[in-house]
């Protein structure tokens, strides 16, 4: 007797059914166990049925092979989020959570042809100017400073005290932020992603970045903004402020949890304590197995067609699982080979992340010396109570409780402020008050001390 195999089984607490057969990529459930989630979407083939937010329907590629084609087939699928047919429809409502994450706006990411190349090619010449060696110098300033803040206690949350906060006191170096402007570039980034007051925290970032570029219009620096005002793409002033936005939101959140989710296996698994590498080793298994932008890279295709063995309309959603590709057993071969960086993680195609180098470099910085200075650094909770982030998009922890000796943390021989622009007394915007209490001018004035 013929026995039909057995349907795959939803994961524990996948309420599937609620969602018009798609499969929910949000909740509790889903954070706590996003591989369950992966393995299940394979049995529909390369792509499958999903919801990212209650009734925000998609299509996310789970297949390395597919998930390539998609992302390097610039002719068949657009960026442009203005072809998104259901938000166009009325069928989303803008306000719904996800929207300010795939809402269009007038920057690379959101663009095809042409201009993205002009627009793309600004930000990778300007990235490019980047000198590595005071980028490693400004992550371990703002690491030593970070630390200073909670080295004495001998516990810290790593994910808020350190991962979170790093990147964006070194964009803000990096961008040439002063004071006052820095203060409100972290406060808007912050509240973003926090999801507290995003309208306002939006407001506020897009107010500073506004700023930011009117006075490197009047007075440029040696820092990205500059760049990329110098630019031979002659970018407007509005291009200018949502390319900077951009820079600073993408560069910021997802490093942090690429900081955090290093950390975390670091902290988690014993056969990293053996030799030299291990940072960087740790780093590309977090970028295969918890990569900090699980899913993301909208796409919407340019016309009515079949793809992967599936009917698209035009601007149907469609998503790629990095997370998903990179655990499918299509690469298990070719990890096992040796070949540890052929991961989706940085994205792929005309639009993958302009700037990886840096943030490896940021990353391993920043973990190198944490680790130098709190060599005994512990969890200090145990591994499974730890809580990840609900949403779609991020892979990254809500906390990294974690112990250590105490120590009381001394800026290095010789350290200075050495980029001169964000230390240039400098006010922007006509009568403003100067506001020196928050995060970037008390990091300021400590490089001063």
């Amino acid at each position: 007797m013929h026995v039909q195999p057995t349907a795959p089984v939803p994961p524990p607490g996948c309420p599937a059914h609620d969602a018009g057969g798609r499969v929910p990529l949000y909740g509790p459930e889903f954070a706590a166990d996003p591989q369950a989630y992966y393995t299940y979407l394979r049995h529909y083939g390369p792509t499958a049925p999903v919801e990212i937010a209650p009734g925000v329907d998609a299509t996310l590629v789970t297949d390395y092979t597919t998930a390539l084609q998609l992302l390097q087939d610039s002719g068949s699928f657009r960026k442009d989020a203005r072809r998104w047919r259901d938000l166009n429809e009325g069928r989303i409502s803008p306000d719904n959570p996800v929207v300010p994450a795939l809402a269009y706006r007038p920057n690379s990411m959101f663009s095809d042809g042409a201009e993205h190349l002009r627009l793309r090619q600004a930000i990778t010449d300007s990235m490019a100017r980047v000198d590595a060696r005071k980028l490693s110098q400004s992550t371990e300033q703002v690491s030593d400073y970070l630390i200073s803040q909670f080295g004495a206690r001998g516990s810290a949350d790593l994910l808020g005290d350190y991962a979170r906060q790093l990147p964006l006191f070194v964009f803000n170096e990096l961008f040439g932020c002063p004071a006052d402007i820095g203060d409100r570039v972290l406060f808007g980034i912050t509240g973003m992603f926090d999801g507290v007051n995003a309208e306002r925290a939006v407001e506020v970032l897009f107010g500073a970045v506004g700023e930011l570029v009117a006075l490197k219009r009047a007075r440029p620096g040696e820092d990205v903004t500059s760049w990329l005002m110098q630019h031979q793409a002659n970018l407007t002033d509005e291009e200018m402020v949502h390319q900077v936005a951009l820079l600073l939101g993408a560069g910021t959140d997802p490093l942090g949890n690429l900081i955090g989710n290093t950390l975390h296996r670091l902290l988690t698994h014993d056969r990293y304590a053996d030799g030299g590498g291990l940072i960087d080793e740790a780093l590309d298994d977090t970028l295969w197995d918890n990569p900090p932008m699980a899913n993301y890279a909208a796409h919407y295709p340019a016309a009515d067609m079949e793809f992967a063995g599936q009917q698209f309309r035009a601007g149907d959603l469609v998503l790629v699982s990095f997370a998903a590709a990179n655990a499918g057993p299509k690469l298990s071969a070719a990890r096992q080979g040796g070949n540890n960086r052929s991961h989706l993680a940085w994205s792929a195609g005309p639009h993958a992340c302009p700037s990886k180098e840096p943030a490896r470099q940021i990353t391993v910085t920043a973990i190198e010396n944490l680790l130098n200075q709190l060599p005994d650094v512990e969890l200090s909770v145990p591994e499974e109570s730890l809580v990840w982030r609900p949403g779609p998009f991020n892979r990254g922890l809500t906390a990294l409780p974690a112990r250590f000796t105490a120590v009381e943390s001394v800026r290095r021989p010789g350290a200075q402020a050495h980029s001169e622009a964000p230390a240039r007394s400098q006010e922007s915007g006509a009568g403003r008050k100067r506001e020196r209490g928050g995060m970037w001018s008390q990091f300021l004035n400590w490089l001063a001390k």
